[in-house]
């Protein structure tokens, strides 16, 4: 199935709310269009990137990164 950018982008914000979670809306994004992972994980855009970051440094399933206060 072709999916767009803005489409998969739409679906995965729409199912976050639902979810209450971004790594669960990309993955299920991504079955819903049948496509891999991998492949979704190009479609998505930069603040949906930096959210999915913020959630897994929360859940700790990434490493926190340090900030110097600027």
């Amino acid at each position: 199935m072709n999916v767009t950018e803005l489409e998969f982008c739409q679906m995965v914000e729409e199912l976050a709310e639902e979810f209450d979670s971004y790594i669960e809306a990309v993955i299920q994004s991504c079955n819903t269009y049948n496509i891999d992972v991998a492949f979704g994980a190009k479609l998505i855009s930069q603040p949906i990137i930096e959210k999915i970051q913020r959630e897994g440094q929360g859940s700790n399933l990434l490493p926190k990164i340090s900030k110097l206060p600027v």
